[in-house]
């Protein structure tokens, strides 16, 4: 078999009832792939319903008590047949191309690790496609996630990810990060001496955050656990991932100087002027993107969101890191998938 699908989830029937039938339907021989589901303690119908299908493809379904996706994905990866092991979200749809262009992808360049983008699928609603245009656009996170035209180094995610076998057996699989655990697995992968690439044709349809309350949740998150990257890993902050946290940090204080020094005042208008050119332009690529007055203008909020979320986010993690010393700074945990 070449290439096993993992897929950890944890009460995500609603997503796994669209993500499965997309595997089951990629346009390749069902024998050589396979789909491992690791359910992390899983309080809906999900056994149910993974155990009435009908599939093409093998699945294997395995129940453990909830210790977190890295815990999930390492289970899947003791388990897996494949010469390659693909990482994906319950969140993502996968299109029929996807093993084809991967197939590809690795003939030419012979990776031993990869990855591929994300994008938006035509159903998704407008603030999803939205929040795709923040996390896929130069001005948002799209120009530092990495891709072939990244101002960062790539390091694959483990929406879409693939490792070979080799990769596990020499270096063992995810750590206990809760957020960047992916990120640190590529490092480490990295640091192995392993090659590592970008197949920018082996997409898939990710959904993401459905909420903006959630997205922000996510977002702040993410901006902690730079800091927790950054003491594992010399080179996982650049001054590119600590420019939200400038920004958002810059912005505070010219509020509150404004009320008393012009100088000031005149700095807070002139970043304003900014604001406003940015978002201009935001909404110029997300409505030639979409063709949506809506998605266009929720653009502008989504991507405001994003880089104020990272930034406190971020100085959240400076201060837990650096200020009072923690071994470990940590985001928001309390109902992280929930709606509150």
């Amino acid at each position: 078999m070449k290439f096993s699908f993992i897929v950890p989830t944890f009460n995500r029937l609603h997503e796994l009832q669209e993500l499965i039938p997309s595997l089951d339907s990629l346009d390749y021989d069902a024998v050589e792939y396979e789909l491992i589901i690791i359910d992390d303690g899983s309080t809906d119908n999900t056994a149910r319903y993974i155990r009435s299908l009908k599939m093409t493809m093998s699945v294997q379904y395995v129940q453990q008590t909830n210790q977190g996706p890295g815990s999930a994905r390492n289970k899947g990866m003791e388990l897996a047949s494949g010469d390659y092991f693909l990482f994906v979200d319950s969140d993502c749809l996968i299109p029929p191309n996807y093993l084809k262009e991967i197939d590809i992808g690795l003939k030419v360049e012979l990776f031993d690790a990869f990855g591929g983008p994300d994008t938006f699928h035509p159903s998704f609603s407008p603030l999803l496609k939205a929040i795709n245009y923040s996390m896929t656009s130069f001005l948002g996170t799209g120009g530092t996630r990495g891709s072939k035209k990244s101002v960062a180094k790539y390091f694959p995610r483990s929406f879409n990810m693939g490792i070979s076998r080799e990769i596990y057996e020499t270096i063992g699989g995810f750590g206990d990060l809760r957020h960047g655990q992916d990120m640190d697995y590529s490092a480490r992968i990295y640091a192995a001496g392993f090659s590592v690439g970008f197949i920018e044709k082996a997409y898939v349809f990710h959904k993401r955050r459905t909420s903006l309350w959630k997205f922000i949740k996510q977002i702040h998150n993410w901006g902690v656990t730079r800091l927790n990257l950054a003491a594992m890993h010399d080179d996982m902050l650049k001054p590119i991932h600590l420019m939200p946290a400038f920004i958002v940090l810059s912005g505070i204080v010219l509020l509150v100087l404004s009320l008393v020094y012009q100088l000031a005042l005149s700095l807070l208008k002139i970043g304003l002027l900014g604001l406003l050119v940015v978002s201009l332009i935001a909404f110029i690529q997300s409505l030639a993107t979409y063709k949506s007055i809506k998605v266009a203008f929720l653009s502008i909020l989504t991507l405001i969101i994003q880089v104020g979320a990272y930034g406190v986010g971020t100085l959240n993690g400076i201060w837990q890191k650096w200020i009072l010393k923690k071994p470990l700074a940590k985001g928001i945990t309390k109902n992280y998938y929930g709606k509150n």
